[in-house]
């Protein structure tokens, strides 16, 4: 834990789970209703903790999930997609003795995270904040398709590896574009968004805890013979996120379906049809030669994809809340905490 301390009434806890150590923080009564608040790539459960003062009445949950934060550094299965995530916060709740279906929050990559659950385990209702697509993350065209047969374009081997060397040498400077610190500001948030110096402090701190290697953060990588020369291998967190293994369109054939809300950054560069992270938008610079060209790699269309499948769950009788949030980034629930949070509780109340 970093030295600024936990907002009032936020408790810090382990739980020996039959999976794994897990780290979480807990706020609320212990029979109040569950909701599992489940961060994303590069952050920890320290992320939400200002917004669980505000859920009063229900049992809030935000756990590190493996490769992050205070709990245990086990290996991520890339070819189960997320479904590692999903298993592990079913094992806490397990441990808990929590039996009531959740209300489950994945922000980012956990949006793929928490339909893997629902796709085996009931949930109350489902939280998608700025998720992946889904159809995962690179190298995917408008339809879910892969631009190449071996995904290549997607997973490890899309990370900045000096961002990954900053982050195992525990850089929390502003020295360097690749420095965590300014990562985070460029990505997370809108431009006009700056959190205080002490929170900023304390996410930087938070992030510098992943566990970077093959088996976690960022993954291991497959050398291909489509451009860029490589494809997703089999562990760690970017290739869980390829679209060779990352694919929650099943959430349409849910039954039954829970509530569902979508909330969204209109300015999020990290999720979006025109992602400066993805290599089909990075192409025509040239940073990156050989570039194909649009016709066969074009940026993936994240956010129509997402607005895409959530239509599908609501034609298929699913009910389905979005709420665009105007000028923020990735981190809608960080830069416009109040109006986030006034919106999930009027979704808690009615799911």
């Amino acid at each position: 834990m970093t030295d600024l301390p936990l907002p009032s009434g936020v408790r810090s806890a382990f739980a020996e789970t039959a999976r794994m150590r897990t780290h979480y923080l807990e706020s609320g009564p212990a029979d109040g209703a569950p909701v599992v608040l489940v961060h994303g790539n590069l952050s920890t459960g320290r992320f939400f903790e200002h917004l669980m003062p505000g859920l009063a009445g229900h049992r809030v949950l935000a756990p590190d999930m493996r490769c992050f934060g205070d709990s245990a550094p086990l290996p991520l299965d890339a070819t189960r997609g997320l479904a590692d995530w999903a298993d592990d916060v079913a094992a806490l709740l397990d441990t808990l003795g929590i039996t009531q279906p959740p209300h489950l929050v994945g922000w980012s990559t956990a949006g793929a995270a928490i339909v893997d659950y629902a796709k085996q385990r009931p949930v109350a209702s489902l939280t998608f904040l700025d998720p992946v697509s889904p159809f995962g993350y690179g190298g995917a065209l408008a339809d879910g398709s892969p631009v190449y047969p071996d995904y290549a374009g997607s997973g490890a081997g899309t990370g900045n590896p000096e961002v990954v060397r900053r982050i195992a040498e525990g850089d929390a400077s502003a020295e360097s574009p690749a420095s965590i610190r300014n990562v985070m500001n460029a990505f997370y948030f809108a431009p006009a968004h700056r959190e205080p110096p002490e929170r900023e402090d304390m996410f930087v701190a938070e992030i510098l805890k992943t566990v970077t290697g093959e088996a976690n953060y960022p993954g291991d990588v497959v050398a291909s013979e489509n451009w860029p020369g490589a494809a997703p291998g089999t562990s760690g967190i970017l290739n869980a996120l390829s679209p060779k293994y990352c694919n929650w369109s099943g959430i349409v054939g849910l039954d039954p379906k829970p509530p569902v809300l979508w909330t969204h950054g209109s300015e999020d560069i990290v999720v979006s049809d025109a992602s400066p992270l993805d290599l089909g938008t990075i192409g025509p610079s040239g940073a990156i030669p050989g570039w194909p060209g649009a016709e066969v790699f074009p940026s993936q269309p994240m956010v129509t994809q997402i607005r895409a499948v959530l239509a599908e769950y609501a034609a298929a009788g699913g009910s389905v809340r979005t709420e665009m949030f105007a000028g923020c980034g990735h981190s809608p629930h960080l830069e416009a905490a109040d109006k986030w949070l006034a919106v999930f509780t009027d979704f808690l109340a009615t799911a």
